[in-house]
Parts: C-alpha cells; structure tokens; sequence
C-alpha cells in the first residue's frame, strides 16, 4: 500500500509538472486571463458579461471594471471576465492568483439573477463546470481522471430545464401580507392569461410576455441554507480574509423602474428582500457590498422591452466606495 501511495505521488507531480500546462491551455483556458489580469495589478476584478456590455447608442462604452479604474489612475486594475459566469467560478480563480503578487483588493461581481433557478440550472453549467475541474484545488492528477471520465456534473438541456420549472413549481414566495398566488408558477400563469390584477386594456402582448420575464429573473427569495449561490460567496470572504484581500461585492442594477411598473410593489419586496438579505449578510461578515440594485433607471438599460432588459451594466457609487 505504501509503495501504491508513492507511486500515485509520483505520477501526480510528473503529471503537474509535464502535462498539465498543456491540458489547462486546452481545457481551462481561463487561466491565461487569470494570469494576465494578475500582472502588476493592484485590484482583480471578478465579472460577467455585464461588465462589458454595451449598446450601440450608448455615450459612454467603457466596461464597469474602467469606470472603476478611472477614478483611481494611481491604481493597476486587471479583469477576470467570462460570460455566464458567477461566484463558483470566482471561487475556484481566485486561489490562482500568487501569493505573491501585488493584488491587495478583488472586487467581485454579485448578480442578483444569479440566485435564481434559470441561473443555477443555466442550460450552459455542465460547459462552466467542465472548464473547472483541472482549476479545483485538489491533486492534479485526480483532477484529470475526473476531467477524462466526466466527473463533473453533466445533465441534458431537457433534465436543466425541467430542474428549473421545478423550482419554480415548487418553491413557496412569501409575503408580509395576503399574496394570491404561492409560486412563480402560479403568477407567471396568471399574467400570461390576463388575470394579473395591474393588467388593463394598455397591456399588450408584448408587455405581458415582459412581466412573465421579470416574474422567471426576480420572483424568488433566496434561502441561505439550500441557495448554492450563498455557500460560493461565503467561500470567496473566507478566500479573502486568508489571503488578507480587501473585498468589495459590487451588487449590479436592475431596471427596478421597469419592475416597478409591470408588476408594482409585490415584485419590488421581493427585490428589496433579497438585496438587503445580501447586503446585510456580507456586511456582517467583513466585506464591502456596493449595492447599485436601484441605480440606473429604465431609460439607461440597453433594451428596455425584450430579455436584455435584464443584462445590465451600472458603476455609479461603487465608484465612491473603493
């Protein structure tokens, strides 16, 4: 048996030392914008997709992380983006950043749509988790075992979106005060079939098809115990506070306006609910959290009528927070 453990040790350090930049160059290619970002930067800043968003209208077409940057010129900012991802990413990157280096800050991005079902069980988690396993901290080699005989999580299109109708089918929203319907299903339905209560003769399909959206991205509450969001960011504080990392959760915009006017106030205590669940939950445990939730308004966001309403870019006080 001791021979057999040898050996394994020994196969493990041939395979990290000769093998293994090969196969993260092909697998786990984010490690080259990991590496990159970390040269001579000062702050890491950890996004998504919406940090460079941009509308062909837009006046200003700089990402988040250089509105940030901008204002602290003295300051060498590198970014670690990818679309689609979120804090399970961030967590498995952030303890390949040296320790050595000069990154004294991570900022992170906290999308609020992140928590909900249609993100957790994203058609895209079994590519993402894919590109993580030879990234996680265990032996390389293993990891490699498990990246050849799949062992990550895999599921087809068809069982992730049935995980996702399952929450929402299943999954209770609760309010302070008498709400008709129990569950995102319940609501949903009633909007598409016209028995919402804000729904009068100026709503028209498209308008409903854009309530039904916005019930799917917002109408949940997040349960610290089971939402796998919550243990991923609790994770990224422990990581920092290790590594003595100053931590910023820049908590993006919504078009809350947008949110506002389709579905009035039982959509925005959802919203306010979680935001403050958040907010609170992190402050308390040493982290800086910008929330930008109501800070731009519904004309600023990039399609005001279709799904990318819900994609969207913001700085604004993150800006005086650093």
């Amino acid at each position: 048996m001791a021979a057999l453990i040898l050996l394994m040790i020994a196969l493990n350090y041939v395979y990290q030392y000769f093998f293994l930049e090969a196969d993260l160059q092909e697998h786990s290619n984010i490690i080259r914008n990991v590496r990159n970002a970390v040269k001579g930067s000062d702050v890491i800043y950890f996004g998504e997709s919406s940090n460079s968003n941009v509308n062909a209208n837009d006046t200003d077409s700089r990402h988040i992380s250089t509105m940030i940057s901008d204002y602290f010129p003295e300051v060498h900012f590198g970014v670690i983006e990818q679309a689609a991802y979120h804090a399970e990413m961030y967590k498995v990157l952030m303890p390949h950043i040296p320790s050595n280096s000069n990154v004294k800050t991570i900022i992170v991005t906290m999308n609020l749509r992140s928590f909900n079902a249609g993100w957790i069980y994203s058609d895209l988690e079994t590519s993402l988790q894919k590109s993580m396993v030879l990234l996680r901290d265990r032996p390389a080699l293993l990891n490699r075992f498990l990246l050849s005989f799949k062992g990550y999580e895999i599921k087809s299109m068809e069982e992730r979106h049935q995980q996702i109708y399952s929450k929402w089918e299943r999954d209770s929203l609760r309010f302070p005060y008498p709400f008709e319907y129990k569950t995102v299903k319940e609501w949903d339905k009633a909007v598409a079939w016209g028995r919402w209560k804000m729904i009068d003769s100026t709503w028209s399909k498209k308008k409903i098809e854009l309530a039904t959206h916005y019930i799917k991205a917002y109408a949940f509450q997040i349960d610290t115990l089971t939402n796998p969001r919550i243990a991923d960011f609790d994770e990224i504080v422990r990581i920092a506070e290790k590594r003595n990392w100053n931590l910023v959760f820049n908590l993006l915009a919504e078009n809350v306006e947008k949110a506002n006017i389709l579905l009035g106030d039982d959509i925005l205590f959802l919203l306010h609910s979680n935001r403050d669940l958040l907010v609170n939950r992190y402050q308390r445990k040493g982290a800086v959290v910008v929330d930008n939730l109501e800070s731009v308004p519904d004309k600023s966001f990039s399609d005001r009528n279709g799904l990318q309403s819900i994609m969207t870019r913001s700085g604004g006080p993150l800006l005086q927070r650093m």
